[in-house]
C-alpha cells in the first residue's frame, strides 16, 4: 500500500489517501508523540507508563513534508525537529490504531 497523496489539513492533521482508495486522517499531536527518530524513541523508553507529553504549539505544526524514497515521508516540525522518517506502514498502523481509516 502506498499513499496517493499526503497533506496537512488545518495545521491539525495529516490527511492520507491510500492507493486502495481508503483515507486516513491522523492528528499531528499523535504523529509527534510517536516520532520514530532515535532521540524520541529513547525518550519514550525512559518515560514512565503514566507520562503524558505536552507540546508547545510549534512542536505540533508542520513546516514541510518531504518524500523519502518511495517508502516514507519526512516531517519537518516548526520547532526545528526533522529527524523522524515515517514509513508508510507505520503511518497506516497509527491510522488503524487511532480508528481513522475510512
Amino acid at each position: 500500500m502506498r499513499p496517493l497523496s499526503i497533506k496537512v489539513v488545518s495545521n491539525k492533521s495529516l490527511y492520507i489517501k491510500w492507493d486502495e482508495e481508503t483515507v486516513s486522517s491522523i492528528e499531528l499531536r499523535t504523529l509527534r508523540k510517536l516520532c520514530p527518530c532515535a532521540t524520541c524513541s529513547e525518550q519514550r523508553v525512559n518515560q514512565s507508563p503514566s507520562y503524558i507529553p505536552l507540546y508547545f504549539e510549534d512542536q505540533v505544526k508542520v513546516e514541510k513534508l518531504i518524500e523519502v524514497g518511495n517508502y516514507a515521508v519526512g516531517i519537518f516540525w516548526k520547532d526545528g525537529h526533522k529527524t523522524g522518517i515515517y514509513e508508510f506502514p507505520l503511518l497506516r498502523q497509527i491510522a488503524l490504531a487511532s480508528n481513522v481509516v475510512e
